[in-house]
């Protein structure tokens, strides 16, 4: 997951489930001013050419959450590719040690810590599609327990 993205027309992405370790609850944002505003969605957002997936990763929750998690454990939960083969996104999950008060940027305009399954509604149409694969939130499940 670390090499370095080649720009062959296909846009990609990275997001990040946050978890923190004391509380069991993940960080949700309130998405604003974007196509899916009123959305709750992942920190995140475009990976620049030639940028590495997990440089773009830290750099997008920083620029949107105003925290450095480069330290922390970081494994990937899931790559999507579009039908059209034109986009891929990475998520990743982030286990912090406790919750966090985020600072958010303009592309956002609120927060909370849930547990998963009382996740905040509408999802943005991207995590909605990840939530809805069994696989993946058993997964989840999974490193919660290893955590």
């Amino acid at each position: 997951m670390g090499n370095r993205t080649i720009n062959n027309g296909i846009a990609q992405g990275v997001g990040a489930l946050i978890y923190s370790k004391k509380t069991k609850r993940y960080l949700f944002l309130l998405r604003d001013g974007s196509k899916y505003t009123g959305s709750w969605g992942l920190a995140g957002g475009k990976i620049n050419e030639g940028e590495l997936i997990t440089e773009a990763l830290y750099r997008e929750i920083s620029e949107e959450v105003g925290i450095d998690l480069s330290q922390f454990k970081t494994i990937p939960i899931e790559t999507f590719t579009s039908d059209n083969q034109k986009f891929v996104y990475y998520t990743f999950l982030i286990s912090v040690d406790d919750e966090f008060v985020p600072k958010l940027n303009h592309e956002h305009r609120g927060y909370c810590w849930v547990n998963l399954i009382d996740h905040p509604k509408p999802l943005h149409p991207g995590v909605w599609r990840t939530f809805k694969f069994k696989v993946i939130v058993d997964k989840i499940a999974i490193l919660e327990k290893l955590l």
